[in-house]
């Protein structure tokens, strides 16, 4: 047996995993294990800004982001832990900066920071400059910076070593077992404390921003040992993704002024957000997309609208909306400022779409881009095992993955890079008193077992179906069914068809027998993990007969509040499913309807 022994094991290398390595070892012994290179993590491929109430540009309090957390996420955030991360969100951007992050400067040389959809002064209502940006490569930036911090700090690192199973011992948590993707073989990493940074699943959908692997490895193996998630039923489509492809365009493209347009030339978020227009929330925008389809104002009679942002038109439109600098002249914008600004989109669009943003609109249609839910943990990242919160010994999680619930029903842009410093470092913390504080637990008796058996199975069958034509029909179902807009019939359609690849899975056929950089047995293994999600979304989706946030639902369109501010919990039984509900903690802010 391939044997590691470490106080703490961090499962995910991108800025919430890389957070808590910093911090859990400033005082435990630290491994952080990833299927990717750490730089290739999706963190990497956040664009726009990250949120904090600096004010450097004009007035701001961390109580007005935290507010607007807490509406954009349509009154499903837990406000305790709202206003901790944007309290902290201040403090922890200017770390970064300390930490040698490249922020984008004012002329004075303070961190610059651009407008951002759902972000407000919540006195006048208008949008207020809150994301902190490194052109339009922050996530990139923060990677970079906290790798190299990891680095210096001599965290071990286990480069593309697949997660497989979480080990528990004696009712605690006791490490895990990964495939070392090189060489075929099973290692165990036997720890005091696990923490889960493994990203989100959008892999689920066929149009989405996310990378090809964020296919959910975490919350579905923790859902089959028989722990429970929190909230699947809401996922968030970004509105700005190319079209066909789903790769995103930041929302700091509308944050520079960049407006919407449909097939007749109409701004047509007037309609839908009067006041804050294209800087709404993002399942607000989602909804308005596919409505001007739906009513045939799709660009040529096609499923997609332009997002506009070439100077002449968005300096028009700053002009009618009055908008100003800070120093109170007219706000506008030049070719020269995209190309600073914004050069990875521009680049973007130029090699993938054929497009130049300064002299033509971009073709865009929303793609799946978040889970809101994921594994239920408090606000120090421990693993939550019911909806009373009591903890699981020794297992943590933060980032996408986890569900504090910070995000609600629908995340507000900037507001995943926040969540991912702020609650990796905290769980980072908590990791390492717990460490410190418990004495290594027992492996279980042979503890790669139930990881053999399951590979095993998987390369039994000499013939079959391939896992990318199970793949490919999971992607569509959840595209057409489980989307923007939902109904019983719908997802009853998409449940029934997720059960059949489940079943269909039992017959699949993995075609490369070889054991060093075996992709087609990896794939085909996650392939069983984003079929579990699935069934699970589709069902919270089935189980919540309400519209709110990022779940709307054609045939229940109102949110209820009565019957349905909870939180929901899904616990996998066998084949079965039972539900749980916890309450939302309320804090200053009591639900009312959403204006934009």
């Amino acid at each position: 047996m391939n044997y590691h022994k470490f106080d703490a094991v961090i499962i995910g290398a991108g800025g919430a995993g890389l957070m808590a390595a910093l911090y859990a070892s400033k005082s435990a012994n630290v491994a952080v294990v990833s299927k990717l290179y750490p730089t290739r993590s999706h963190t990497g491929a956040a664009q726009g800004g990250i949120g904090a109430a600096l004010g450097n540009l004009e007035e701001d309090h961390w109580e007005w982001h935290a507010f607007d957390t807490v509406k954009g996420g349509d009154y499903l955030v837990d406000q305790d832990a709202a206003d901790i991360m944007c309290k902290d969100a201040v403090d922890i951007v200017l770390e970064l900066e300390h930490m040698g992050l490249p922020f984008d400067r004012t002329a004075d040389g303070k961190i610059s920071q651009r407008p951002f959809g759902g972000h407000t002064n919540n006195v006048t209502k208008q949008p207020v400059r809150r994301a902190a940006h490194a052109a339009d490569r922050t996530g990139h930036m923060i990677l970079q910076t906290l790798y190299q911090q990891c680095i210096k700090q001599d965290v071990q690192f286990f480069d593309e070593y697949q997660f497989m199973d979480l080990l528990i011992s004696e009712g605690r948590v006791a490490g895990i077992v990964a495939y070392h993707i090189d060489s075929g073989e099973l290692h165990v990493f036997h720890a005091k404390a696990v923490f889960f940074a493994t990203g989100g699943w959008g892999r689920l959908w066929n149009i989405t921003s996310n990378a090809h692997s964020l296919t959910g490895d975490a919350p579905a193996v923790l859902l089959r040992k028989g722990y429970p998630l929190e909230d699947m039923e809401f996922f968030q489509f970004h509105p700005t993704g190319i079209y066909k492809m789903g790769i995103l365009i930041t929302e700091g493209v509308r944050g520079e002024g960049g407006v919407l347009i449909n097939g007749k030339g109409e701004r047509f978020m007037l309609k839908y957000a009067p006041t804050i227009k294209d800087l709404a929330s993002r399942d607000v925008i989602s909804r308005a997309i596919y409505l001007e389809i739906a009513e045939g104002r799709g660009v040529n009679g096609q499923d997609y609208v332009y997002l506009d942002v070439r100077p002449e038109v968005v300096n028009k439109y700053l002009a009618e909306d009055g908008k100003t600098n800070p120093d109170g002249s007219p706000r506008r914008i030049t070719a020269a400022d995209i190309e600073k600004k914004l050069p990875d989109i521009a680049d973007f669009c130029r090699t993938y779409l054929d497009v130049d943003p300064i002299k033509q609109p971009m073709p865009i249609q929303p793609t799946a881009h978040y889970a809101m839910g994921g594994i239920p943990t408090d606000v120090d990242g421990r693993i939550l095992v019911d909806a009373s919160n009591t903890p699981l010994p020794g297992g943590f999680a933060a980032g996408e993955v986890a569900c504090v619930s910070v995000h609600g029903a629908n995340r507000l842009g900037t507001n995943s890079l926040v969540d991912l410093v702020v609650f990796g470092k905290r769980g980072g913390i908590a990791m390492a008193e717990y460490c410190n504080q418990v004495e290594l637990p027992p492996l279980p008796e042979n503890p790669t077992a139930g990881v053999q058996a399951e590979l095993a199975q998987l390369m039994a069958n000499t013939q079959g179906v391939p896992a990318a034509k199970l793949r490919k029909a999971m992607q569509e179902v959840m595209m057409m069914n489980v989307g923007v807009f939902r109904t019983d019939q719908l997802l009853s359609e998409a449940l029934e068809k997720v059960r059949e690849l489940r079943k269909q899975f039992a017959h699949v056929y993995v075609s490369d027998r070889g054991k060093r950089f075996n992709t087609d047995l990896l794939e085909t293994w996650e392939l069983h993990n984003m079929l579990d999600l699935a069934e699970v979304t589709v069902l919270a989706a089935l189980n919540r007969t309400e519209s709110r946030g990022g779940h709307a639902r054609d045939d229940y369109p109102q949110r209820d509040d009565v019957n349905w501010l909870k939180h929901s919990f899904i616990w996998q039984d066998g084949d079965n499913y039972r539900f749980g509900y916890k309450p939302v903690t309320i804090g200053r802010y009591q639900p009312q309807a959403r204006v934009y």
